[in-house]
């Protein structure tokens, strides 16, 4: 939006936080001043404003900050090159690989935060054959689920997820999911631990946790269903913790992003990333044009680890069921500190 101004104009608490965060975001002065005087601003008053913010002591503490900041970005950004010396990187490609022990998965993939893609672990999986849409219906259907509706409506479905959130039986959703063809308006609450209602519980006699990675003994809570139709996403986010993401039935077209690369994906708001890494916006996001993605297909019987604080964007291609563990015999508990900065920008750069 455009902000005329006048000579005895004073710049509003908003485009005084701008100046300041792109100050402290290294813009040369000049940059600033003409894109306030693009939006109505005179030069000598953009100038004399960048000044006031400046001289502030709040901004000079946060100015600090800021270059503590900058020094742990280089450092994130010296990692990146490094990382990606190794050809598996290099080319973005995710291994897949069978047979792993334990020992081998937690000194390469898990200590090392690096994904992989492990097969054979659902061979003797029953849900691979059991679980189709009326299997489920007859089995849980009279159970009561959280979804969310009305998600094609509102670009910050995730971040806004309460007010989509509704109640219905599990066997309407059932009905819901079968019905349609492709559609991303609907899909089962984020983290709904349905498995450990007594109502699902009987999925449980269906697969079987990974023994060689994953405890038994703490399921309830750490064992996720999902399922949902063809063209239902996921936004780009990370998670807090390590996981499993299991696909039983369809395939799912999966983009990872190291955790390295946070700098660059906008991330204003807790876990998740604004940007749409299939159909990046690089006017509104033009830092993402230096991201590199991984993108390929988890396909039904193959189990992603996900390592900690890596993104991922996900997008079903089929009628889709997938199953995450967070159960792992290693520890699996972090300590995050979470952004919520405010959107009422009067302009980018």
């Amino acid at each position: 939006m455009t902000h005329r101004a006048t000579a005895e104009s004073s710049f509003s608490p908003e485009w005084r936080r701008w100046i300041a965060a792109n100050k402290m975001a290294g813009f040369d002065d000049q940059v600033l001043i003409d894109a306030m005087v693009s939006e109505g601003f005179p030069g000598w008053l953009a100038r004399r404003e960048i000044d006031s913010v400046v001289a502030d002591p709040c901004y000079q503490a946060g100015d600090a900050m800021a270059q503590r900041l900058r020094k742990l970005q280089s450092l994130l950004s010296v990692t990146r090159e490094l990382r990606e010396l190794a050809p598996s990187q290099r080319f973005g490609r995710i291994e897949r690989r069978s047979n792993l022990s334990r020992e081998e998965f937690l000194d390469r993939y898990y200590s090392a935060n690096c994904p992989v893609i492990l097969l054979g672990l659902m061979n003797d999986w029953k849900a691979r054959s059991r679980w189709t849409p009326d299997y489920l219906k007859t089995a849980c259907g009279n159970e009561m689920v959280e979804i969310m509706s009305g998600r094609e409506s509102d670009p910050r479905y995730e971040v806004n997820s309460t007010a989509h959130k509704t109640t219905c039986r599990f066997a309407e959703y059932v009905d819901m999911v079968s019905g349609s063809v492709r559609t991303n308006d609907f899909y089962l609450v984020a983290n709904n631990n349905l498995l450990a209602r007594e109502g699902m519980k009987c999925l449980y006699e269906d697969i079987v946790a990974f023994p060689e990675y994953m405890d038994p003994e703490s399921r309830d809570g750490c064992v996720f269903f999902w399922f949902g139709p063809a063209g239902t996403v996921t936004p780009l986010h990370h998670d807090l913790l390590n996981i499993f993401m299991a696909q039983v039935r369809g395939r799912k077209r999966i983009t990872l992003i190291a955790p390295d690369q946070t700098p660059s994906l906008y991330n204003d708001t807790s876990v998740f990333s604004e940007v749409d890494p299939v159909n990046p916006d690089y006017e509104t996001f033009p830092l993402f044009r230096d991201v590199k993605a991984t993108t390929f297909v988890l396909r039904p019987g193959e189990a992603l680890f996900i390592p900690v604080g890596w993104w991922h964007h996900v997008e079903a291609l089929d009628l889709s069921i997938t199953v995450s563990m967070s159960n792992f015999l290693f520890p699996n508990d972090y300590k995050w500190k979470l952004p919520d900065i405010p959107r009422d920008r009067p302009c980018n750069l």
